[in-house]
């Protein structure tokens, strides 16, 4: 018996095959259509699965259940997306309509929290009873695992760590509120963060490696930067790495997990990331004297979102 994940994209929506524990057997690919309705994109969808589930020599008869992680909330119990702003989606009925073309179990929920699911059932955090996920990325993103199940709350908002208040009448976030957490730890907050600074400080070397353009300026020049002694980049740096380990206390004070791990673009720093992130981390604990969860570097990259979401069944 097989399973199908979906990792709902805002360009592409990647499909696998995926066995029960966690390896993708085949792949396939749906290029994203924002210009189509709602129904004509989950046909797309469905017949790309049937497809990619014929080429991995499986029949429909050997599929449990179908899963899709989407970028926004998803509620599981309603089977509803009530938004997912990338594809245009407001208070759509993904399963009922995801059904009328393969009538198996359909599950759903936030990208994050599949990928989430992933690490914990084949990557760096299998085998713990609780872990916590933190994308990092153009925003951040969060997945709750406890026992071995996604935890997304009784709206499907419940793992949207990057929109915890961080800083109180802080930064403007696109949500509507300010302070949030993505507003600090995201690799837009590296960016905003370096060009406050270059406005006063030009003669830095992320200068140089944006070309003088500061408007081409992303997290990895940043982080190069601060890697070869650049002082802005290593304030900008050190910064980032106050925020991240604040608001891994945070999550810990209120869940307590096994092991924090971190994704997305950012997690791409590696050990130059992480080898700060544990040091800064033990500041903020508030008890000294018990441990702290593992922080570690998720592992199934790009794969996680299928992985991720076959395992929702």
């Amino acid at each position: 018996m097989v399973r199908i994940g979906i990792d709902v994209g805002g360009t592409g929506i990647q499909i696998g095959v995926v066995d029960r524990l966690g390896n993708i057997l085949q792949k396939g690919e749906v290029v994203t259509r924002t210009d189509l309705p709602f129904d004509e994109q989950i046909a797309q969808m469905a017949a790309c699965c049937l497809d990619t589930l014929t080429r991995s020599g499986h029949s429909l008869d050997e599929l449990e259940s179908i899963g899709a992680g989407v970028p926004g909330v998803a509620n599981q119990a309603t089977g509803v997306i009530p938004f997912c702003t990338n594809l245009g989606w407001h208070d759509v009925p993904f399963r009922t309509e995801f059904q009328k073309h393969i009538n198996k179990p359909i599950y759903i929920d936030n990208d994050a929290t599949v990928a989430g699911l992933a690490e914990s059932v084949a990557g760096v955090s299998a085998g713990t009873s609780s872990s916590v996920f933190i994308t990092l990325g153009t925003g951040v993103g969060g997945g709750i695992v406890i026992n071995g199940k996604v935890w997304s709350g009784a709206h499907g908002v419940g793992s949207e760590i990057g929109h915890m208040t961080l800083e109180l009448d802080g930064e403007p976030c696109t949500c509507g509120n300010r302070g949030c957490l993505e507003r600090y730890c995201s690799a837009t907050a590296i960016i905003r963060m370096a060009r406050e600074l270059l406005a006063t400080h030009p003669d830095s070397e992320i200068m140089a490696l944006c070309g003088g353009k500061p408007e081409r300026i992303n997290a990895k020049m940043v982080f190069a930067a601060a890697r070869n002694g650049d002082a802005i980049g290593q304030k900008v740096f050190r910064r980032y790495v106050c925020y991240l380990a604040q608001a891994i206390n945070s999550i810990t004070a209120i869940l307590d997990p096994e092991v924090i791990v971190l994704g997305g673009g950012v997690s791409k720093a590696g050990d130059f990331l992480l080898d700060a992130v544990r040091e800064e981390t033990p500041k903020y604990a508030l008890f000294k004297s018990l441990p702290l969860p593992r922080i570690e570097l998720a592992r199934l990259g790009s794969d996680a979102g299928i992985i991720g979401a076959a395992m929702l069944g």
